[in-house]
């Protein structure tokens, strides 16, 4: 066999078939040269889409396939939902190498062990060279609420926001990786699911008013949105988010400021500030040992979130602006 995908594959003929043939063998697929998957859920569900077109395709602690079953995994349960089923769509750039193909497929198949979940159906495309860089991969997931009604928009003044991991790890990670830069770090990923963390607080009885995972725009940009979304202001304390040693060093060097660059296992969460020690608890019990209480939603300054710094005995305030621009290479 080749060891290189050739367009013949993406044709729709025997290579296809073939190709799709191996797709069922890694992922255990019962239902590969099907035309749809069928499947009942009598419950209200919860459905994300998403595109992973990250570079490098490898990187410390995982690679394109973990990211893009984790990924969107992790959008639905920010929905109060356990994800159940997953689509994949596949784009494939004529010559990529088919170990590698085999590496990320085998990736995609341990996440979904870990989680439970099934591909119900899904679509192979082979493109000349150029077409794509590498390998691009689009998964929906689709799972069952189990805690209704969050929304950005249901902030209320009083809440606490907690933060269930460290800040701009991937963000950081993806940046160190750049060629051009060339910067040499112990750092991983903290690519992985939510849902095992984030579900014991369903249980708990914690009147959770939202979730989101900060990717892209780390947790600027969720707090931001929240903000806006709800109208109300957001006050944080910087000294309260763990980072990492080796972010702080690439951010630093860089001048990167660490809340705006992604994560790609941590959760913002606002809930009424009486249940957030409980939900601390919880959170830390569940391995997530770097959640944190950050700040809280405030009647003021709505449509914002002010950022406080102390520094010896003064405090400073300042906005901490919405992201924008793009200074940041694919990082999902």
């Amino acid at each position: 066999m080749n060891k290189w995908i050739t367009l013949a594959e993406g044709g729709g003929g025997q290579e296809s078939a073939r190709l799709v043939a191996t797709f069922g063998e890694i992922l255990g697929l019962q239902n590969a040269h099907e035309d749809a998957g069928v499947f009942s859920m009598p419950s209200p569900l919860a459905m994300s889409t998403d595109s992973f077109t990250i570079l490098p395709l490898f990187f410390p602690g995982g690679d394109i396939g973990k990211l893009s079953v984790c990924g969107s995994l992790n959008d639905v349960a920010m929905m109060g939902a356990k994800p159940t089923y997953l689509s994949c769509g596949l784009v494939i750039e004529e010559g990529f190498l088919r170990k590698d193909l085999h590496t990320i497929l085998q990736s995609m198949a341990h996440e979904m062990q870990k989680a439970d979940v099934q591909i119900v159906c899904g679509d192979t495309k082979v493109v000349e060279r150029g077409g794509v860089k590498g390998i691009l991969i689009n998964t929906t997931s689709l799972g069952a609420v189990r805690c209704p009604a969050l929304s950005s928009r249901n902030l209320c003044a009083g809440d606490a926001v907690i933060l269930s991991g460290a800040a701009g790890t991937h963000g950081a990670l993806i940046f160190a990786l750049r060629e051009e830069i060339n910067l040499q770090s112990a750092l991983e990923s903290d690519c992985t699911q939510l849902y095992p963390i984030i579900a014991p607080l369903f249980n708990a009885d914690l009147s959770l008013h939202a979730l989101r995972d900060a990717t892209r725009g780390g947790v600027a940009a969720v707090l931001n949105e929240w903000a806006l979304a709800s109208n109300v202001g957001i006050v944080i304390e910087r000294e309260k988010i763990v980072l990492l040693p080796e972010v702080r060093g690439i951010c630093e060097l860089l001048g990167l400021d660490a809340l705006n660059l992604a994560c790609e296992g941590a959760a913002v969460i606002a809930l009424p500030k009486e249940n957030a020690l409980r939900a601390l608890e919880i959170l830390h019990q569940n391995g997530a040992t770097h959640a944190r209480i950050i700040g809280e939603v405030v009647h003021t300054h709505r449509g914002h979130v002010v950022c406080e710094q102390r520094l010896g005995s003064f405090v400073t305030r300042q906005y901490l602006e919405y992201p924008s621009g793009e200074f940041l290479p694919r990082i999902c």
